[in-house]
């Protein structure tokens, strides 16, 4: 149940950036603020980022967010990522697309093999992490957030809840995660007994993310993590400095990144102008297979490329580089999903 507090801690890559257009009270005040989180240096030159996949993906800043299932204070090497969403910025357009990368998906992991990519960052933290999802998915991510996060409920309860649309095959596991839910995090809390667009507080808001047993399992729980996301970023752009400042000394500390205070500085005077345009769950198509355990096979590797590098980015007609073809033709040898 922990793990469900950290996994939805993603959001806090847009805490950080909305807070420096709210705080406007000078640079060396934003700076101390940014300065509270924890900073570390990887080298981007070992990061897997091919000159053409720079120059195809040349307009989209994609910033790799990882929520980590760690029991202490570390955030780097040993620790799984639970979560692992791309906010991909185009910009351009001032649009973020969130693109959930599903955490038993089958993939080359440099040094280890055919792996799950959730193990990526375990055995190199998010440097290693960060060349997987290049090699695999031919992207140029050289930015990272990691956060592990217990106090989400407190979060949103602070902004005041979220506004999330409640169907009517979700209110029944909905409930059925509060008494946990509730207990975990120390809050009361009430039933939800409509469905339909309604405010949720911090405890409802964590069991809505948490439900994966409707149709679409376990990818659906990862689209309504996403929906939570584009809820809390909407919810931020209303509140006032002196509430956002509080959220802030509260959560920065709780943010592992290579990004620095000047890099986020520098994204204020248009970061409002930017929306959330889209939710996309990759791989696209999967087929289960179990050995030693339960990986996710994207049907195939170069096919869910293709069709994410054409929907994500526009490139009609995309053809993944030979790594891609190479790692794909290896699954397939290992797997026999061809279809």
């Amino acid at each position: 149940m922990k793990k469900f507090f950290k996994v939805l801690g993603i959001i806090l890559l847009i805490l950080v950036i909305l807070t420096i257009i709210v705080i406007a009270s000078g640079y060396f005040f934003i700076k101390s603020k940014l300065n509270k989180m924890q900073q570390v240096e990887i080298n981007v030159n070992e990061l897997n980022v091919s000159d053409v996949i720079e120059q195809n993906l040349h307009g989209y800043r994609n910033v790799a967010i990882y929520g980590v299932d760690s029991r202490d204070s570390s955030l780097g090497k040993g620790n799984r990522s639970d979560c692992i969403i791309i906010a991909s910025i185009n910009n351009s357009t001032k649009e973020i697309k969130l693109i959930s990368v599903y955490r038993d998906t089958y993939v080359n992991i440099e040094g280890y093999g055919l792996d799950k990519i959730t193990h990526a960052y375990s055995y190199g933290g998010p440097e290693l992490a960060l060349k997987t999802l290049n090699e695999n998915l031919d992207l140029n991510i050289t930015e990272f957030v990691t956060v592990n996060f217990d106090a989400l409920a407190d979060a949103i309860n602070s902004i005041g809840g979220v506004d999330i649309n409640i169907e009517e095959n979700e209110i029944q596991y909905l409930n059925n995660y509060l008494a946990e839910t509730s207990k975990v995090t120390g809050l009361e809390t009430k039933k939800v007994t409509n469905t339909g667009l309604q405010t949720l507080d911090g405890v409802q808001a964590v069991a809505y993310s948490r439900i994966r047993y409707t149709e679409g399992g376990d990818y659906k729980r990862t689209e309504r993590m996403r929906t939570v996301i584009e809820a809390m970023f909407d919810k931020l752009k209303t509140k006032s400095l002196g509430e956002i400042n509080n959220l802030v000394d509260q959560l920065l500390p709780e943010v592992y990144t290579n990004l620095e205070p000047d890099e986020i500085i520098a994204l204020a005077p248009t970061i409002l102008q930017y929306n959330i345009s889209d939710s996309i769950g990759w791989p696209y198509n999967v087929k289960g297979i179990t050995t030693d355990r339960w990986y996710g096979v994207p049907v195939t590797l170069e096919e869910n490329v293709k069709q994410l590098h054409e929907e994500a980015f526009g490139e009609e007609n995309y053809t993944p580089s030979e790594t891609v073809q190479e790692i794909s033709d290896r699954i397939i040898e290992r797997t026999g999903y061809t279809d």
